[in-house]
């Protein structure tokens, strides 16, 4: 038998003897012909229409860019409400600044701690390796910072800090704001002492003022705080048998 014919068509390559096993119903028919989707332009940005929806979708630099923009100068509610975006996405950049203990070094305090913005609160962690009452601290800690990322939290070995700093005060926590220190915590104590858990921590840390959130949210955090205390209080008690030390008192 001789070869068959072969032709070229959208599909690729086929036969007469395919086209024929097709019409027996021995081969599965062709794929329809694939065709590129149609060129649609992209939108013009100056016919978009300037809504909410419209600056959802900018980035915090396109809104600052649009402060100059003439419709919105022209729309009181549209260019209050790309105020409002700006702030929020501020705020979110500002609250998932941190969100980790970090280590730094003797020369690395007055950039990290002294020189934080006003408006970050910053728990300094003064330890050494091997005291275990440091590392217990420094577990709670771990905890908080992942919990509460706009609070900057750093560790430094307590003699890279201050020289000749005695063990017997570790570990010690420094709260700093606005380059004043703000409290400092000696020892395990004030934190249930060897009980030490992340929620003793928290409530000791917002006494001294809103180190765990800031001025507009402070109070919610504050309660927040207060009631996973009073409920690790609690389950303390029972653990107990329901005795306290004075400690708990």
């Amino acid at each position: 038998m001789g070869d068959h014919f072969v032709y070229k068509d959208v599909e690729g390559t086929s036969t007469e003897w395919d086209d024929i096993q097709r019409k027996l119903g021995n081969l599965p028919a062709k794929p329809p012909p694939s065709r590129p989707a149609p060129w649609i332009p992209a939108p013009d940005e100056k016919e978009a229409i300037k809504d909410r929806a419209w600056l959802d979708n900018k980035t915090e630099e396109e809104l600052e860019e649009l402060a100059d923009d003439p419709d919105l100068d022209d729309d009181r509610f549209l260019e209050e409400y790309r105020k409002k975006r700006v702030a929020e996405l501020r705020e979110v950049a500002r609250k998932a600044r941190f969100g980790s203990v970090q280590s730094i070094t003797g020369s690395d305090f007055i950039r990290e701690v002294s020189q934080a913005p006003p408006d970050v609160w910053v728990v300094v962690h003064l330890y050494k390796d091997g005291v275990p009452e440091c590392i217990l601290l420094g577990q709670c800690l771990d905890e908080l910072a992942a919990k509460y990322p706009g609070t900057k939290f750093v560790k430094i070995v307590s003699t890279e800090c201050i020289k000749n700093y005695p063990d017997f005060n570790l570990p010690t926590l420094l709260v700093y704001n606005n380059t004043n220190v703000k409290a400092t915590l000696v020892g395990l104590k004030k934190f249930g002492d060897r009980r030490c858990t992340p929620e003793d921590v928290a409530f000791t840390l917002c006494q001294i003022g809103p180190v765990l959130g800031d001025n507009d949210n402070s109070s919610d955090v504050r309660e927040k705080v207060q009631r996973d205390y009073l409920e690790k209080m609690i389950v303390r008690h029972e653990e107990g048998g329901g005795k306290e030390s004075d400690d708990d008192i």
